[in-house]
């Protein structure tokens, strides 16, 4: 196993982390500035000029909640793009605008490895990962539990001219579906966990991170086979360490052979440069 890195998600055209300090962050999304609480930006903010189109507001209990604040009027959604990629961003009652910018590096080592990969995305979202996966020419299975989401996923790839690449989206408890997998002997190239803290199926089902991840992954671990190229395992949840998912990683995966390297994830700020972590991942490849 390597050491503890660092993997940081760079501006680009549509996003961009403008600045951030005193428990917020200031970005752009496309032509839209907003401001969000960022409890680990404990610093000072590098300008005093910020003038976001809508602030999100959290609520007073620690489960979260929330409202956003428009200062200007901001559109119920508008689109913007990555490598190709055109998706939709909105302002969620979740504070995130519809998918994760930080997730930018992990999607780009992914694609160097998804030529004609079958590719399974559990917690899938809003698709912007799987369809840039596609894109690369992977065949994908998009799961996630939320109905909203997933069609969502399907709006995504009709706007990225992807609707008539083979995605197979699917309505679904993650742990569920992997065990049926399992059932039905699948394998898969390339599989890629980002599971919540807690979460709950469409039937009610119950995910806790704590409880039901090194589950998952074994299950996982049995629709990976020789001839498999990656997983990738990110986690938002405070209170984990990236040693501790590694290690989890490289236990379950560990008669493959291969590699596999932890450590965080982090945005760059534009003001000054200065690295914003926001994730831990662990990851497996060969």
């Amino acid at each position: 196993m390597s050491d503890l890195s660092t993997i940081v998600a760079e501006p680009w055209a549509d996003w961009g982390l403008i600045d951030c300090g005193n428990g917020l962050k200031q970005e752009r999304y496309g032509p839209f500035k907003v401001v969000r609480p960022e409890p680990q930006a404990m610093w000072r903010p590098g300008r005093d000029d910020w003038d976001p189109d809508a602030t999100f507001v959290p609520g007073s209990d620690e489960e979260g909640g929330g409202r956003w604040v428009e200062h200007r009027p901001v559109p119920r959604q508008w689109q913007l793009a990555r490598d190709g990629v055109t998706f939709n961003a909105s302002l969620t009652p979740f504070r995130h605008l519809g998918f994760f910018p930080d997730m930018a590096p992990q999607w780009d080592w992914m694609r160097k490895r998804a030529a004609d990969a079958d590719v399974l995305n559990l917690f899938g979202y809003t698709g912007v990962g799987s369809l840039l996966l596609s894109d690369a020419g992977a065949s994908l299975v998009h799961v996630d539990a939320s109905k909203k989401s997933v069609e969502q996923g399907r709006e995504n790839a009709k706007l990225s001219g992807l609707d008539d690449r083979p995605i197979r989206w699917i309505v679904d408890d993650a742990g569920k579906f992997t065990a049926r997998e399992v059932r039905r002997k699948r394998r898969y190239d390339g599989i890629l966990l980002d599971p919540p803290k807690f979460g709950r199926g469409p039937e009610g089902e119950v995910w806790r991170l704590e409880e039901n991840l090194a589950p998952l992954l074994a299950d996982c671990r049995k629709l990976l086979d020789a001839d498999s190229r990656f997983l990738v395992l990110t986690i938002y949840a405070v209170r984990m360490s990236a040693l501790a998912i590694g290690e989890l990683v490289k236990q379950t995966l560990a008669d493959l052979g291969g590699m596999v390297e932890m450590g965080e994830m982090a945005v760059r700020e534009e003001s000054r440069g200065l690295l914003l972590p926001t994730a831990i991942f662990a990851r497996w490849s060969r």
